[in-house]
């Protein structure tokens, strides 16, 4: 019995390590405070977008304009998204996103904007129609202008002005810009124009062809370069490579920073990306398998492994109670 015991001390300062100590004193060592030294709790919304964050942000730093300006926003948003949208009437204004949203890979302003096949699907409403509203308020990075219309996308809110005309096209994504997507597509669609994935052979212009002839592959690694170079240009920084992300960060950081960069990292160069629970899903999908392609097989062989550890200790235990039987 005396093993036993030991057994069980050791599993209970094991699990009170994990579930207790650990986190606690992550937490502490992570904690964000605000300018009067409060402590700022960064939650999850669901991939849902109504402005509390960045209402919040603006409340701390003490800028009654600022708050002022986003509730504003915000509020727009909300009266938007309460219209019939017409996808038929939305069809025709769309067409006004295909000048550059039309998969030619050709930077315009900093990035390379990105596809909009399956806008519908990974997207939450209201970003969307944050993002024709005001591209740097939706992506919470207004920070960056003087004036937002300078953001790479600012046009589009003097293009597409009307808030009948913002529901219609957002009810055409949602309605013919949808449909099942896969988790590559997703990341493809929401993260590459920006981050490199080198475990699958993937840059900020996409996969990385197979070339018979090296001069050739050796242009498109310049090509992918120079791309880096404006990417960065634009953000101050080449964003990360992201093939151990999903390793390297827990699911509470993974979340609330694709929600809202600005909350983990204040004054990134980082916009939302507003991706819905399904969009997000994805992408986390896709990272899991390129980050640890492995681990899939590994679940499904640990139930197997641990079942052989408690057999064997069955076993031992068993062994050594007979090997002891006359001695005590």
């Amino acid at each position: 019995m005396r093993e036993l015991k030991i057994f069980a001390v050791v599993v209970f300062f094991s699990l009170l390590t994990y579930w207790l100590v650990e986190p606690y004193a992550h937490h502490q060592m992570h904690m964000k405070v605000d300018k009067d030294g409060k402590e700022i709790v960064i939650k999850s919304h669901g991939f849902t977008y109504d402005g509390t964050d960045d209402i919040a942000e603006a409340e701390r730093k003490g800028d009654a304009a600022l708050v002022t300006k986003k509730k504003a926003f915000w509020a727009d948003v909300k009266t938007v998204a309460a219209l019939k949208g017409n996808a038929a009437a939305g069809e025709t204004v769309f067409a006004n996103c295909i000048g550059c949203h039309n998969g030619a890979n050709i930077n315009m302003g900093g990035v390379i904007p990105p596809n909009l096949d399956h806008s519908g699907a990974i997207y939450d409403k209201n970003y969307l129609i944050a993002l024709i509203k005001d591209p740097a308020m939706a992506g919470n990075v207004d920070h960056k202008y003087a004036d937002t219309s300078l953001h790479p996308m600012g046009s589009i809110k003097f293009t597409v002005s009307d808030n009948q005309q913002i529901a219609d096209v957002v009810a055409y994504m949602q309605e013919k810009k949808a449909g099942e997507v896969t988790p590559k597509e997703a990341f493809t669609e929401a993260c590459v124009r920006c981050h490199a994935v080198r475990y699958t052979k993937t840059t900020q212009l996409g996969d990385t062809p197979k070339f018979k002839h090296k001069k050739d592959e050796l242009a498109h690694e310049i090509k992918v370069i120079e791309e880096q170079d404006l990417v960065k240009a634009y953000m101050g920084n080449l964003p990360p490579d992201l093939s151990m992300m999903i390793r390297a960060r827990g699911e509470h950081f993974m979340e609330t920073f694709i929600e809202n960069p600005q909350g983990q990292l204040a004054g990134t160069s980082m916009p939302r990306v507003g991706l819905n629970q399904e969009g997000y899903e994805k992408v986390k999908e896709y990272l899991t398998e390129a980050g640890d392609p492995s681990k899939k097989a590994r679940e499904q062989l640990g139930p197997w492994v641990i079942g052989f550890f408690v057999f064997f200790t069955i076993l031992a235990f068993l062994w050594k109670k007979s090997m002891w039987r006359d001695l005590h």
